[in-house]
């Protein structure tokens, strides 16, 4: 049995949080409030403590140095793999991350609705078991505190064709949760709430 910890939208409160124990851990993004250096040497030094002996990281929206100076922001983040879109695997399961997101003001990783964001879903292997994505599909787990679905067609014509049995994200905080089809769990991992207060738990997945 392989414990998964799901985790996302920290957003520099990592230190506040109850992380349980597992086999791996997996961060959905938005690790910190601005992505600068000072910031991820911090999430990086709070992963080195934890005990999993597995850690994925995905950037997010908010995590711009991963963005605008890739190879420096990656070279500060030792203590976990990360994934861009790209893959991983561990114990047989495959894993693949993307921080990619529809376009939303002027965020770090954002992409046009349609064709543009398609290209990025279209590199998803068709054997992924896990896929984390920061943001999640349309009409799962992606209403807004003002009733708006603001989750992406495009990822989510890509997961019914892929069909992993793992959906990770976050980005809508206020969607923390899971839900399933047929084929897919679902899950929106963010930790903390509308108001960025870190009152919401890890989800453990048992594989």
């Amino acid at each position: 049995m392989t414990k998964i910890i799901c985790i996302s939208d920290t957003h520099g409160r990592h230190r506040k949080m109850n992380i349980p124990e597992g086999d791996i851990l997996i961060h959905a993004g938005d690790l910190s409030p601005k992505g600068r250096v000072k910031e991820i040497k911090d999430f990086n030094n709070w992963l080195k403590r934890l005990p999993h002996p597995h850690k994925i990281v995905i950037a997010g929206n908010h995590d711009f140095l991963f963005e605008e100076q890739p190879e420096e922001a990656q070279a500060l983040l030792t203590h976990a793999t990360y994934l861009e879109d790209s893959g991983t695997e561990i114990e047989g399961i495959k894993i693949w991350g993307s921080p990619i997101t529809p376009w939303f003001f002027d965020w770090a990783f954002n992409r046009k609705r349609g064709e543009d964001i398609k290209q990025s879903w279209e590199k998803i292997p068709e054997d992924t078991d896990i896929l984390i994505t920061h943001g999640p599909p349309w009409g799962i787990l992606d209403r807004t505190i003002h009733g708006q679905q603001v989750g992406c067609e495009e990822l989510l014509t890509a997961v019914k064709r892929i069909k992993p049995r793992l959906h990770i994200f976050g980005h809508i905080h206020e969607e923390h949760g899971i839900v399933h089809d047929a084929h897919t769990q679902y899950i929106n991992a963010s930790m903390v709430d509308v108001h960025y207060q870190a009152t919401q738990e890890a989800i453990v997945i048992e594989w």
